[in-house]
């Protein structure tokens, strides 16, 4: 499976589910029982790759702005989510995050920003299809801490300064 494909099949079950994380990961994991176990691990070879490179300091203030706090696994799941939003608007949170301003559609805090059953798919459908646990995936880890200068969660002057767009369009 190459990244065209990867984005593709985002793209094409958050399409079908409406923007619904849960209903995408439901739709993902039907999609990916329709592959072979060997392209089922390349998809979570490429998502891993994407969630560990979103793995910043930067992205984790964005969602901090978004979801009005974001504990260790509120952005693990955040991560999964942005990955489960397509190819554009994950790169542009990768880049710049104070852009997913720009790049979000309506932001639901209660809804959205949470994809931590996009995480699983993979490895549900690779167990669906061959009764075992999918093998470790031989990629590079996670690194240990978040890339790029820490943010202060706590100081709201800090943040709107750092993320002026998202600040101003999501708070209140």
């Amino acid at each position: 499976m190459d990244e065209t494909e990867f984005w593709e099949l985002i793209d094409g079950t958050r399409e079908a589910a409406e923007g619904d994380p849960e209903e995408q990961a439901d739709l993902l994991v039907d999609k990916l029982l329709q592959l072979d176990p060997d392209m089922v691990l390349d998809f979570a070879r490429h998502f891993e790759a994407r969630y560990n490179r979103a793995y910043t300091w930067g992205l984790w203030g964005a969602a901090w702005v978004l979801l009005d706090g974001a504990s260790d696994d509120a952005f693990d799941f955040f991560r999964c989510w942005l990955i489960g939003q397509g190819r554009e608007v994950y790169e542009g949170g990768v880049h710049e995050p104070d852009s997913l301003a720009d790049l979000l559609g309506d932001f639901d805090e209660e809804f959205d920003g949470d994809g931590e059953e996009l995480g699983y798919a993979a490895d549900e459908a690779y167990e669906q299809l061959t009764g075992t646990v999918a093998p470790d995936l031989g990629i590079a880890p996670a690194p240990s801490e978040p890339e790029g200068a820490p943010v202060d969660f706590e100081n709201e002057r800090a943040l709107a300064e750092r993320y002026p767009r998202l600040w101003e369009r999501f708070k209140d």
